[in-house]
């Protein structure tokens, strides 16, 4: 994961999952989170439409910070405000 101190067991690695199941996986996981918890997402490419997703279900409830920005691996930490 290149330079990033990051713990394993808060990455939800959307590359191994199936295109099918893959917003589900990623909503279930943030709907599973207690207000101040976070996991961060590794994506293969830039979740912008993710966010938007995220917005559109629940606002102002979450933020979305990128902790690395490509070119091969996307690294974004989500939290439950």
């Amino acid at each position: 994961m290149g330079t990033l101190n990051i713990d394993e067991s808060k990455v939800l690695d959307a590359t191994k999952l199936h295109p099918s199941v893959k917003h589900e996986t990623i909503f279930g996981r943030f709907n599973n989170l207690q207000s101040g918890e976070s996991f961060i997402l590794k994506n293969d490419h830039d979740p912008k439409p993710l966010h938007y997703h995220l917005e559109a279900m629940h606002g102002d409830t979450f933020t979305f910070d990128y902790l690395e920005n490509g070119p091969e691996d996307w690294f974004i930490e989500i939290a439950k405000k």
